[in-house]
């Protein structure tokens, strides 16, 4: 004989059932959550690639009436055959575009921490002291306009070597942007902070890596962000006269061989490791800055 259960026990609780609105509600949300993710994606995306596409429309017409200059096609056929193997080695100069790229990088990061061992101290002696800061501004002003091209004689008048003194033109066009942006930040450090610091009688090494340092790093990271693409130019155009193993050295040794894909790859590939640099220190700037939205 069946009975049927009572319907206390054969009904679901209402807390496990899901009615037919919410379940809409839920749908709406997420459709309309990725239409708007699929719509910011888009809005970044579409003028980026827009204008991808009309530099290459341009090259593409520059290269149809000037048989000298490879056409996009061609240049992209000869980039696959350089980066099927960008490490090799036949000797000293001859060597693939990866060494190329290691080696300026290098040269960059030698020069560009030598820089910052001494420019960053100075700025926050710049910042801190009046009187440093009216002996260093004249020097700066006086320095920094200077090309960075023009210290690369005493570098190798210094240094009898190339390589030091590609190393000491990036150490000269890194130095100002550090000094300057870390002692403005030194200065805009906001009055009641050091006040606050008085009162509590903290040392001046309390100060400095409490107070200041926090509230200077965004302003540093400006400053680096300046200076790794001023000396990310330079190495370029230092390495084309001073020969060696470089991606400047590379683009001259193919210019020699009237190689022109190659140079135009070498440009790309300049703007795009320059591009990383930037993009890497911009999200590490993100990181660190923070913004005063008051009481």
């Amino acid at each position: 004989m069946n009975k049927s259960l009572p319907a206390s026990i054969s009904d679901k609780p209402a807390a496990l059932q899901r009615s037919p609105q919410t379940s809409s509600v839920q749908r709406f949300f997420q459709q309309w959550w990725q239409a708007f993710y699929v719509r910011r994606l888009l809005l970044q995306l579409v003028p980026a690639m827009a204008g991808l596409a009309l530099l290459v429309l341009i090259w593409q017409i520059i290269s149809f009436k000037n048989s000298s200059i490879p056409s996009p096609e061609q240049t992209w056929t000869e980039a696959r055959i350089v980066f099927s193997d960008p490490f090799y080695q036949h000797g000293p100069n001859d060597q693939g575009i990866g060494w190329n790229i290691l080696a300026s990088l290098k040269r960059v990061a030698l020069g560009f921490g030598l820089a910052a061992l001494i420019g960053i101290p100075l700025g926050f002696l710049s910042g801190r002291s009046a009187f440093a800061h009216r002996m260093l501004q004249p020097l700066i002003s006086l320095l920094k306009p200077v090309s960075p091209l023009a210290w690369l004689p005493i570098g190798l008048l210094i240094f009898k070597s190339a390589n030091p003194a590609a190393i000491w033109s990036i150490f000269i066009c890194s130095i100002w942007p550090l000094i300057i942006n870390t002692a403005t930040g030194v200065q805009r450090v906001p009055q009641d902070y050091l006040n606050v610091a008085r009162v509590l009688n903290l040392s001046e090494w309390k100060i400095l890596t409490k107070i200041l340092i926090p509230a200077v790093l965004p302003h540093l990271l400006t400053g680096v962000r300046l200076a790794i693409g001023t000396a990310w130019l330079v190495i370029v155009a230092a390495e084309m006269l001073t020969g060696g193993v470089g991606i400047g050295f590379w683009v001259w040794d193919e210019w020699n061989n009237l190689n022109v894909p190659h140079i135009l790859i070498a440009i790309f590939v300049i703007g795009i490791v320059g591009l990383m640099l930037e993009q890497a220190l911009v999200a590490l700037a993100r990181m660190v800055t923070y913004e005063d939205t008051g009481a």
